[in-house]
């Protein structure tokens, strides 16, 4: 398993990278490998997430009984993607049952200023209890690249075609099932995220994560600090936090996530 995840890299990919840099939280790929997959993704990052580390520390990993009923409500919406109050992009989302699972999909378009159009999607399978059974994504800039995550019993299986001869495979192991997917192009990955988060137990809690198109295992921190005003509303807030970035989640009364905000970059993602 890749455990080199504490240094910063860069990609150096569309100019939309620089005000979308909370995307979410990467990590370089081990010394020696050549060029990552992360450079499939659309938005640059310069984070780390916190390195793997024993079962003990997933405070929130644990699986549930399979009679538990699900983590997860029907939902559908559009997030708008705004830059110090300018939109510049939107995604759309939806999430519903799926016999005894559920299916999560999303679809982000956005306009680089003084570039061109830029697209990704992504549909993750979940279990009832939070935990993902299968992640395909596309995401396309200048190129296209495409990838999928096969989980089993807290194995993720990752493979990323970013147009080679043979695609890139990684598999990384867990100490639970119940890992956050954290796309680099898509938002309401956040609001699942925010389903898994253990609310009665409250306080902060922490989550094994994959990113897909880096291929990058690791920890978040996650912890609810109340009510809290945000835009034109007071909702529950969720603050998600690695050591270089915060990102403020903020949910409704039925757990679904209605902004998400990152102060460092004025970055607000909104649903409309």
């Amino acid at each position: 398993m890749n455990r080199d995840t504490h240094s910063p890299k860069r990609f150096l990919i569309a100019a939309l990278a620089l005000f979308l840099a909370a995307g979410v939280f990467a990590a370089p790929p081990a010394s020696g490998s050549g060029a990552g997959p992360g450079q499939a993704g659309i938005f640059d990052f310069s984070l780390r997430v916190f390195g793997p580390s024993s079962p003990a520390a997933f405070s929130a990993s644990a699986a549930n009984p399979a009679d538990t009923p699900s983590v997860f409500s029907a939902d559908k919406g559009k997030l708008r993607i705004t830059i110090n109050g300018q939109a510049v992009g939107s995604e759309d989302f939806e999430i519903s049952p799926a016999g005894d699972a559920w299916i999560e999909r999303s679809s982000m378009s956005a306009h680089v200023p003084g570039g061109g159009e830029i697209k990704a999607a992504g549909q993750l399978k979940l279990s009832a209890d939070g935990s993902p059974i299968r992640y395909d994504w596309t995401a396309e800039a200048q190129k296209k690249a495409t990838g999928y995550v096969d989980f089993a019993s807290g194995t993720a299986k990752c493979s990323a075609d970013l147009g080679a001869a043979l695609p890139l495979r990684k598999d990384f192991v867990f100490p639970s099932p119940r890992i956050a997917v954290l796309d680099n192009n898509l938002y309401y990955h956040f609001g699942l995220l925010a389903r898994l988060y253990d609310w009665k137990a409250g306080g902060k809690q922490t989550f094994p994560v994959v990113i897909p198109q880096d291929m990058v295992p690791g920890t978040i921190a996650v912890e609810s600090l109340g009510p809290q005003q945000a835009g034109n509303g007071k909702y529950e807030a969720l603050r998600v936090s690695s050591p270089d970035l915060e990102i403020m989640v903020y949910v409704d009364a039925s757990r679904h996530m209605v902004r998400l905000e990152v102060p460092s970059s004025n970055v607000t993602i909104e649903r409309e």
